[in-house]
This record gives structure tokens, C-alpha cells and sequence, in this order.
């Protein structure tokens, strides 16, 4: 009898069919793929950190989070917009219009990121010269990865329109990390010295087979729920809503990885080992707003179109609690064990366990607002969200600039807490504004006005 409240509940969030229950599921599945990606995370960059030693590990870490910023960029913000629309599709029925977007999407994705990466590829020959002479091969070699890291963030669009967050996340942090860190122990045990060259070029097959292998598993599941037909493109109507969209997930992304290539800029490869060992670790708090970012945002493009306010409003205050309060246990449990982990990689990587204390800060400011952005992009905000991301990464890169040569590491850390502090405040204060929503974890339940459209 005592335990029949809490079985209630997890009856209801199993079996429930409206939309909050729904979400709490794919977040909940987002989440469990984030808990297996974060060990499998961890496990392969400690060992990865304790084969190449922290020179070749920081060359490495620092190429291949360009490559992903660079592929990621190539979308120009295509694979949200996919999220966008697809689900208003479906409610009426536009089949014409659904195979249109996600075709231009992938294709957009391989030919964009294709000339991005060659572009690219000229400008490291162009400077090779001013270059230091560690950095040119891998980043000519990380370059390679760059149209199917793009056709992965397609792909990923595309499943979780569907809600589908087992087929959007499995591949790119799942099945990725642990085949390449399978192919990484293959090379070195047939005599591949384990350099930060062998990393990426097992990096870059890992992304090749997941990614062609996630676009099999996505178009045989829409071939069963979309029938064949012709293909209605509004291309100006799609890439009009895409490019502040773009600007809000690159700068987005850029806030998250500056401070590893700022710290990259001033400090040689070692440092930037430790560094990124440190956020490593954090990461295990931060994914709780990934995953909750997962589940929710297809939710809130169905019931804007809903019309029913005061649930779409209660809706969102819930999403602010699924993510703020794991994200801060989580989060406490890690500056306890954050010393023992870090020395996992390395005597040397110690020498971060400071920084946790910094960058908690600024995780857990993301986590009391909840996916702040996902829900501005949604209800057509998508500007004033690119806007404040701007200035969010203007902050961080000119505090880097200052800090970094001062203090090194702690330097960087502080300028990431205060960044990500700015941009919580500034765009919970804006859904407030603009949508009449209280977006904060201690606020008050208000109702929701009438959503207010941007362009």
C-alpha cells in the first residue's frame, strides 16, 4: 500500500499517452543513453589519455571538437528546423511537404559540409606555415570526418521529430565513442603507435559506418509511416526560419567548446588535456539538460499548435524541474569525487580538479532555466535567442582573451561560468517576456499569454 503512489506514477509515466508523459519518456530515454554515452565517455578517454600521454591526447581533443563544431555549423541550423516542422506536418497531414524537408535536409547536409570541409582543408594549407607543425596532419585528417558528422546531426533532426531519441541519440553517443575507441585498441595492438593521428583516423571510420548505418535505420522507419509520393519543397520558407535558428545552435555550440580551443590558442597541448579531462568529468551533470532538451522540444512545437495555454505552460515549468534537480545532485556528487576521477587519466590531470568548482557554477545557472532556447526556437523566437547567445560567446571569448594569459586554466573556467550565468539569466528573462512564462526553477507558476511570433 505504501508503494502504491510511487507505482501509480511509474505506471503512468510508462503507459500514459499525453504529451507530458510522452516527453517524460524521451527524456528518460535521452537521459539513459546520456548515463551509458558518459561512461563509455569517460572509460575511453581515460584510456585514450593514458596511451598518447597529455601532448598527443590535447592535439587529438582539440582537432576533433573543431571537427564537430565544424560539421555541426555545416547544418546552418537545418536539422532543428526539421524538429520545427515536422511534427506540424503530420498533424495535417502534409506528406508532400515532410518528404521535401527531410530529402533537402540530408542533401543540404552532405553538399554544405562537403565544401565547408574542403574550404577548410585549403585554409590549413594556406597557413600550414604559421601553424604549428603537430597540428597540420590532424586537422587535415579531421576535416575528413566533417560531412557525415553533418549527415549525423541531420539524421539526428529528423528521429527526434518523431520522437524518436533512441534512433537520434544511440548512434552519435553510443555506438560512435565505443567503435572507434574498439578500432583505436585494434590498431595499437597490430602495431599502430597510438598518436593522436591513429585516434583520428579511428575517430574517422567510427563516424563513417555509424552515421551510413543510422541513415539505413532512419529511412527504413519512415518508409513504414510516410508513404511514397512527391516531394513539395519551400525552400526560402524553410531556410528563412533555419538561419536564426542556425545562429542560436552555432552560438550555442560555440559557448560550449570555446573554452577548450581558446584554451587551445594560449596554452600548449597538455594543458589543453587537462582541461578537457575536466569538463569530461562536469559533463556527466550537464547531460541532464541535453537529455531533457531531447525529450521536450518536438513536445513544444506540438502543443503550441495545440492551443491549450495553461497546459502547454504547466508543460514547460515541468520541464524546468526534470532538469534543474538531477543536474544539481549529479552535480554534488561530482565535486565530491572529482579528484579520483581525474587522476583515472593521469597524475598530471589532478591539476583540473579546481576547475570543477568554477564550471559547477555555470552548469547548474543552465540547469535552473531549463531549454530555454528549444523552447524560443519553437514558438518562432529564434532571433532575440540568436542575439543573446551572441552576446553570451562575445562574453566568454573576450573574457578568455583576458583570463586565460593571468590565470591559465582557472582563467578559462571562470570566463565558461560567467558566460553561461549571462545566458541563463538573459533567456529565461526573455521567455518571460515574451511568452509570459516564469522559466526559473524557484519562480512562481504564472499561465501563459498568447505566444507572440517572430520572424
Amino acid at each position: 500500500m505504501r508503494l502504491r503512489p510511487l507505482a501509480e506514477r511509474v505506471d503512468a509515466l510508462l503507459t500514459a499517452s499525453n504529451p507530458q508523459a510522452g516527453a517524460q519518456r524521451s527524456s528518460l530515454a535521452a537521459f539513459s543513453v546520456r548515463v551509458v554515452s558518459a561512461a563509455i565517455a569517460l572509460v575511453s578517454q581515460i584510456i585514450l589519455a593514458r596511451w598518447m600521454g597529455g601532448f598527443e591526447y590535447g592535439i587529438y581533443v582539440l582537432v576533433w571538437i573543431t571537427a564537430i563544431i565544424i560539421g555541426n555549423l555545416s547544418c546552418l541550423g537545418f536539422h532543428t528546423t526539421i524538429i520545427r516542422y515536422v511534427p506540424e506536418y503530420i498533424e495535417r497531414n502534409l506528406f508532400d511537404e515532410i518528404r521535401g524537408i527531410l530529402w533537402t535536409g540530408r542533401i543540404f547536409g552532405i553538399l554544405a559540409s562537403t565544401v565547408v570541409a574542403l574550404v577548410g582543408a585549403l585554409g590549413v594549407y594556406l597557413l600550414r606555415d604559421r601553424m604549428e607543425s603537430y597540428y597540420v596532419v590532424p586537422f587535415y585528417l579531421g576535416l575528413i570526418a566533417v560531412p557525415m558528422i553533418a549527415l549525423g546531426d541531420m539524421l539526428d533532426g529528423t528521429a527526434r521529430s518523431r520522437s524518436w531519441v533512441l534512433t537520434a541519440l544511440t548512434p552519435t553517443y553510443i555506438a560512435r565513442p565505443l567503435l572507434s575507441l574498439l578500432i583505436m585498441v585494434a590498431a595499437v595492438l597490430i602495431g599502430f603507435a597510438p598518436t593522436a593521428v591513429t585516434a583520428l583516423m579511428a575517430a574517422i571510420l567510427a563516424t563513417y559506418v555509424t552515421t551510413l548505418s543510422q541513415l539505413a535505420v532512419v529511412r527504413g522507419s519512415l518508409a513504414r509511416i510516410i508513404p511514397a509520393g512527391a516531394r513539395s519543397l519551400r525552400l526560402r520558407e524553410w531556410f528563412v526560419v533555419s538561419m536564426p535558428i542556425f545562429l542560436v545552435e552555432g552560438f550555442f555550440f560555440l559557448l560550449i567548446n570555446v573554452d577548450v580551443l581558446m584554451v587551445g590558442r594560449f596554452m600548449d597541448p597538455d594543458h589543453v588535456a587537462v582541461y578537457f579531462a575536466t569538463t569530461k568529468i562536469l559533463a556527466m551533470a550537464h547531460f541532464v539538460y541535453f537529455a531533457v532538451k531531447a525529450g521536450v522540444a518536438q513536445r513544444y512545437s506540438q502543443l503550441l499548435h495545440g492551443g491549450d495555454q495553461v497546459r502547454f505552460a504547466r508543460f514547460v515549468q515541468d520541464s524546468v524541474k526534470w532538469t534543474f534537480w538531477p543536474t544539481l545532485t549529479i552535480g554534488l556528487v561530482l565535486l565530491a569525487l572529482g579528484e579520483p576521477l581525474l587522476s583515472l587519466f593521469g597524475t598530471a590531470f589532478t591539476e583540473g580538479y579546481p576547475l570543477l568548482f568554477v564550471l559547477i557554477i555555470g552548469v547548474i545557472a543552465r540547469a535552473s532555466v531549463g531549454p530555454t532556447e528549444s523552447l524560443l526556437n519553437m514558438s518562432g523566437n529564434q532571433n532575440i535567442c540568436a542575439a543573446l547567445y551572441a552576446v553570451a560567446l562575445c562574453i566568454n571569448v573576450a573574457l578568455n582573451i583576458l583570463l586565460i594569459p593571468r590565470f591559465g586554466l582557472i582563467g578559462a573556467a571562470t570566463a565558461t561560468a560567467v558566460a553561461m550565468a549571462f545566458e541563463a539569466s538573459s533567456l529565461s528573462l526573455t521567455v518571460y517576456r515574451r511568452l509570459g512564462i516564469p522559466m526559473f526553477i524557484f519562480a512562481p507558476a504564472a499561465k501563459i499569454s498568447q505566444p507572440e511570433e517572430q520572424s
